[in-house]
């Protein structure tokens, strides 16, 4: 699909990969729609690349059937939203809550799933386009978490797999739409998120990642969407974007 013209929806797209991606899309021609809890934030990324920002709770329907009534045709839908919160099974203080396995699993899966159905039933109202007859792509964000999570990464690590567990049959249920589903798998990108942890352990991760020993610019994922995009024939499966990079246990 030529995404010049197309309206884009972007999840988290106030910060990180989300805005990153919100710029690269406009710069290549979209209409960017700024989904995000946080106003404000979308608002700035909006103002910078002449997009629009509606504020949207990824884990409500109705929010984001309210989103979905002021967002257009949309095309294409990234997901980005997503949290990460870290805690052992069982750490000094007893066995982990309930509450925080749920709530990773709520923002990060089940609010996938959600901006996913609802966008995808709008998709599959628009007439195609192209010579495959193409009505829209979602590509949704999981992690290398997913495949070898770390110590303290149950939830995280079981968010993002059912992401990428998903994301096959997605595209299998979807294909008689028109509509393409796909999913990246980062590694370590240079996100706010990753600016949580100490710099002695971001220096740690830089150097366990064979080639280039860094951290991934958001703008790279930004880039492999855009391709996933363009590229109809990538459907169905999962990219990891991790310079070769395997986590270990911590």
């Amino acid at each position: 699909m030529d995404i010049k013209g197309q309206t884009v929806i972007i999840t988290g797209g106030g910060s990180g990969m989300g805005a990153e991606t919100a710029r690269s899309f406009a710069k290549a021609g979209a209409k960017v729609l700024l989904w995000d809890m946080n106003i404000g934030s979308a608002e700035a990324i909006a103002l910078e690349t002449g997009g629009t920002a509606i504020q949207c709770d990824v884990t409500s329907e109705a929010s984001v059937k309210e989103a979905l009534s002021k967002s257009g045709q949309p095309r294409i839908l990234i997901n980005c939203a997503g949290i990460l919160l870290g805690k052992r099974i069982v750490g000094k203080d007893g066995p982990a809550d309930l509450e925080h396995f749920m709530k990773v699993i709520n923002v990060n899966l089940t609010g996938t799933y959600n901006t996913m159905r609802l966008v995808a039933g709008e998709m599959s109202k628009l007439d195609p386009i192209g010579n495959d007859n193409e009505r829209g792509v979602i590509i949704n964000t999981a992690s290398i978490a997913a495949f070898e999570g770390q110590i303290g990464q149950v939830a995280y690590s079981a968010s993002k797999g059912g992401i990428v567990a998903m994301t096959l049959p997605a595209a299998r249920d979807l294909g008689k739409q028109g509509i393409r589903v796909m999913a990246i798998a980062p590694g370590a990108v240079e996100t706010p998120m990753i600016g949580t942890i100490s710099q002695e352990l971001q220096d740690s991760i830089s150097a366990n990642i064979p080639f280039p020993s860094r951290m991934a610019k958001p703008d790279e994922f930004a880039r492999l969407a855009l391709h996933i995009i363009e590229n109809t024939y990538l459907n169905g499966t999962v990219i990891r974007l991790d310079g070769a990079s395997r986590l270990a246990a911590k």
